[in-house]
């Protein structure tokens, strides 16, 4: 009936077409060659232009008759239940909402039994709750015949499970599509128009695509949460907040270049004059590095006597070890400041040197804290040797990770072997810590210049004040 309609269509707005060209060519051919104004080739010309013309408007006339006829004669009938069907596919994003209106359109509606298969995993993903789709026979005679390999596409179910040519002659019909298979049937196959397949294809793959998208956005929106949460779960390892200190005042600055980051630092006093002062660098970046990062923060935290840096070094490095990671260890310093002998004792493990800035009569030097141990928790460590230097009111101890000196401007060059850095140090040397921190960050950022930043940036500043 359908593809009457649409014949008849056709050679109705062919007549019209021919008419209009025979109007047109016997109205403007004659009266323009009795005017004698124009040549013969630009009669022709114009002729073919408004032919064309009425060919196209002609074509999208019978294109916007034969959609509104299609969709009409679609809605009709025994098609109603397939269109409404392919309607509901178009608000689908997810298969909890296939799922639904497979029930209640096809199922209940419809009296259609379906089987969806994901031939990929051999997995069946949905069945209707009857004899057709959950008799074994059934569902080993459909894997039997229609692997995975099986083209992309629509086809139509036999009486024997097997592909028929002709819908006229189906039971039922099924869609592959990314190896997924959906296999309906219905005791009035036949009666649908072959045309609704196609369009129900179309909106398979469309649902298909539609959800997969979403599903990989609601996966990364919950594993950007779950970072989110692991950042501030790594945050909270770190001093919120600087305690006061007698005749010594701490600030640090932490801008990780991810999310999570394996650097770290403290802050804990040890008694009235001694406070132990730590930042490090885990290798790497990311989850593992983290976990490092928590691991070594928690054990120094909880070892009884933080006066003995040797021993927090070893704990540290066996703790590293026993998680087994192969490739995972850490740079850190560790140093203890006392202000009533006025010292500073410490493990330098191989971080980039830390630094003293102290006033002299000349202007205000460099002293360097330089490395006294191996990395830890991947070496043997054997004996630690702990160092001591002399501290003075108004010192400045600045401990960074190299994320602040390997910082390279556009020609390569490192920030820490420039004379701008020494010069800024010192010039901020007077100022309270977090001033001081303050005039680095700025200096970080500017010698960098428009480019991404290629390290975590952690920085800790102690004054020994008067």
């Amino acid at each position: 009936m359908f593809k009457a309609k649409h014949y008849l269509l056709i050679i109705v707005t062919n007549i019209v077409l021919v008419a209009a060209i025979v109007f047109l060519a016997c109205k403007i051919i004659p009266d323009t060659i009795a005017s004698k104004n124009y040549a013969a080739l630009f009669i022709w010309v114009c002729v073919t232009i408004l032919v064309f013309s009425l060919l196209l408007i002609m074509y999208r006339f019978r294109n916007v008759i034969y959609t509104k006829s299609m969709e009409r004669t679609l809605r009709g009938k025994e098609n109603a239940v397939l269109y409404e069907f392919i309607e509901s596919l178009r608000t689908c994003s997810s298969l909890d909402d296939f799922y639904e209106n497979v029930g209640k359109i096809l199922e209940v509606k419809g009296d259609c039994s379906v089987l969806f298969v994901d031939r990929e995993k051999d997995y069946v993903l949905y069945n209707s709750p009857n004899k057709i789709t959950c008799n074994p026979d059934v569902i080993g005679t459909l894997d039997r015949n229609f692997k995975s390999a099986w083209r992309e596409g629509y086809y139509f179910i036999g009486d024997d499970y097997g592909v028929v040519s002709k819908s006229s002659r189906a039971r039922g019909f099924f869609l592959i599509y990314n190896q997924c298979h959906l296999y309906v049937f219905c005791r009035y196959t036949r009666l649908f128009y072959e045309e609704i397949y196609g369009l129900l294809y179309e909106e398979f793959i469309r649902f298909f695509r539609r959800a997969k998208t979403i599903d990989g956005l609601a996966e990364i929106s919950e594993l950007s949460s779950e970072w989110n949460q692991l950042a501030e779960t790594q945050r909270s390892f770190l001093p919120p907040v600087m305690p006061t200190i007698e005749k010594l005042s701490v600030a640090a600055y932490y801008r990780p270049l991810v999310n999570v980051s394996g650097d770290y630092y403290t802050v804990l006093p040890i008694s009235r004059t001694k406070t132990l002062l730590m930042l490090g660098d885990v290798s790497g970046k990311g989850l593992a590095a983290s976990l490092v990062m928590g691991l070594v923060m928690n054990t120094v935290k909880i070892l009884d006597n933080k006066e003995d840096l040797p021993n927090m070094i070893r704990a540290v490095d066996k703790a590293i070890k026993g998680m087994k990671l192969q490739d995972k260890y850490t740079v850190v310093f560790i140093g203890v400041v006392d202000t009533s002998k006025m010292t500073i004792r410490y493990v330098n493990a191989s971080m980039s040197d830390p630094l003293i800035i102290s006033k002299s009569p000349d202007g205000y030097k460099i002293k360097p804290l330089t490395s006294n141990c191996s990395v830890v928790g991947i070496i043997d460590i054997d004996d630690v040797e702990v160092s001591e230097q002399r501290l003075f009111r108004g010192d400045v101890i600045l401990m960074a990770t190299d994320g602040v000196s390997e910082v390279m401007d556009e020609n390569g060059v490192e920030l820490g072997d420039t004379q701008l850095y020494e010069n800024t140090i010192k010039r901020s040397a007077a100022k309270s810590p977090a001033e001081f921190i303050d005039d680095v960050v700025d200096l970080v950022f500017s010698y960098n210049g428009d480019k991404k930043l290629r390290d975590d940036v952690t920085m800790m500043v102690a004054k020994v004040e008067g």
